[in-house]
């Protein structure tokens, strides 16, 4: 359909670089939040969607993930009148729910403001955000047909332009509206995300047309063709979406409540209201999207490893979907200890630096060792949902929720917001091992796990370098703390690509053994 297939590499490093920009476009768009809004407008603003991911989780049915799968599977078998049915039926379903869902949350939400929000003030800004769920949900589609296509410049090129025209109307709306107060000026900043993600979603429709030009009659004949077969697609696509749903449905269900269960449990920690939605603010405002940050190596890499794995499963290769694998837990292995040293070693300077907050640094630094595994959570997610486990993801979340909230509510409890982000980092922790087990069952697990000592070595070469650089810079070199801390932290990452190219850990690649499926 005039789109260049890209080769898995390919691919991952297109998405790669567009996350590194989009990556720090986002965390420019939350410093910028952070210095107009603080503390308590960043928490109103996590506060302000609960049931959003919900309303769209049940649009979108678990499409997108499916439909990179099935197209992918169509693709290797020449099948391009399947792969226009998956897009047509897919649009159509969620073309219809989103407006259905976006209408309900429109009028329903003062209803759903006296429930589940913790802090009143953030109905303006729930209210701004509800009209994205129709946008997302097509952009999702969209994405998943470019994903299944192995096209990953739009999707690249899409997120670019969104963080562009989100931080731009930002800066422009949240200004004007600040001095008629805080919650009017979240509820600007939410009506900044929904400029952007239409920005997005215009540019992925026409790269979509173009692609498509001068096809209009052989769309007309394709009509009848999408009619007779429709059904047959719309099952297909549910039978690996309606896990997804299902998975995405719990979690949504548990992202909404989970602020008010913050909050309450603060409470009975003793902490007051506002200060509880500062301090909720600092978590998931300022240390977590640190955390997060770093994150764009493993999720390019998870969204290629989708359709990859699920094209190597058709063909049978399995040789070749181990070899994937590989590459993928290296990636989380080389990207995540570096990161994993600099979040904690730094973990109070990078919060004052970036957001003038100490206090986050705290959050942060107890986070930041648990928050490893992230980096390999994400790419065994994405070989689960390439060999079609969609049903094996989806209870893995549900256990992982139900633990996680549970714990964040005790230890919130009784420990504050310290208990909160502990929980937090448990429940990473469990979803991650849930995850390993589930693909070694699958298609067994392969690892050089020569590479762990190799990347423990430059970790703590990386740490001892850093934390001198550090030093020295600061009571010798007349620098700010902000140049003194790049410094340090530029110090360390060269020394630890030094260690990783003297211990050959960059170049050797094991044998990759063929084991059969189960």
């Amino acid at each position: 359909m005039g789109l260049n297939k890209q080769s898995f590499i390919r691919g991952t490093f297109v998405l790669t670089l567009s996350s590194f920009f989009t990556k720090g476009l986002g965390f420019v768009n939350g410093i910028v939040l952070a210095r107009f809004l603080g503390a308590e407008g960043v928490g109103l603003l996590m506060i302000a969607h609960p049931l959003l991911p919900l309303f769209i989780t049940m649009t979108e049915l678990g499409l997108p993930v499916a439909i990179s799968k099935l197209v992918s599977e169509a693709e290797v078998k020449g099948d391009e009148a399947r792969i226009k049915r998956i897009l047509a039926v897919s649009l159509s379903v969620t073309g219809t729910l989103s407006v259905v869902l976006t209408l309900a949350a429109l009028f329903g939400s003062k209803w759903i403001a006296s429930i589940v929000l913790a802090d009143q003030r953030a109905y303006y800004a729930m209210v701004a955000i509800t009209p994205i769920i129709p946008i997302i949900a097509m952009s999702a589609v969209l994405k998943g047909y470019f994903r299944g296509r192995q096209n990953m410049n739009p999707l690249a090129l899409s997120d670019i332009l969104e963080n562009v025209a989100q931080i731009i109307v930002i800066i422009g709306v949240v200004n004007m509206l600040l001095p008629y107060g805080i919650a009017y000026a979240a509820a600007g900043a939410m009506g900044a995300s929904v400029i952007g993600e239409g920005v997005g979603l215009l540019y992925l429709f026409s790269v979509f047309k173009w692609a498509n030009r001068g096809k209009s009659k052989e769309q007309r004949r394709f009509v009848p063709s999408v009619r007779l077969k429709g059904d047959r697609t719309l099952r297909d696509l549910l039978r690996i979406g309606l896990p997804m749903t299902g998975s995405g449905f719990i979690h949504s269900i548990y992202h909404a409540f989970l602020p008010l269960v913050i909050t309450k449990s603060l409470v009975l920690a003793g902490v007051g209201v506002e200060m509880a939605t500062k301090q909720f603010g600092m978590l998931a405002g300022y240390a977590i999207p640190l955390l997060f940050l770093p994150g764009f190596f493993t999720q390019s890499l998870s969204t290629a490893l989708i359709p990859a794995i699920s094209e190597a499963s058709a063909e049978g290769d399995t040789r070749l979907m181990h070899s994937r694998m590989d590459m993928a837990m290296r990636t989380g292995l080389l990207v995540g200890v570096p990161c994993t040293v600099i979040l904690y070693m730094w973990a109070v300077p990078l919060t004052t630096v970036v957001y003038h907050s100490p206090e986050a640094g705290v959050l942060l630094q107890l986070l930041a060792p648990l928050f490893f595994l992230h980096y390999f959570e994400a790419p065994l997610k994405a070989i689960l949902l390439g060999l079609g486990k969609a049903s094996t993801v989806m209870w893995n979340h549900i256990m992982t929720n139900i633990f996680e909230i549970s714990l964040i509510f005790v230890l919130g409890s009784n420990l504050g917001i310290r208990g909160v982000a502990l929980g937090f980092g448990l429940g990473i922790l469990m979803l991650t091992m849930l995850n390993f087990y589930a693909v070694a069952g699958s298609i067994g697990f392969y690892f050089d796990f020569r590479m762990v000592i190799k990347a423990g070595i430059g970790g703590v070469v990386m740490t001892v370098t850093g934390l001198a650089a550090h030093r020295f810079l600061e009571q010798h070199v007349q620098l700010g703390a902000t140049a003194a801390l790049l410094g340090a932290i530029l110090v360390s990452l060269l020394v630890y690509a030094i260690t990783l190219q003297a211990t050959r850990a960059l170049r050797s690649r094991p044998k990759v053994p063929t084991i059969p499926v189960s």
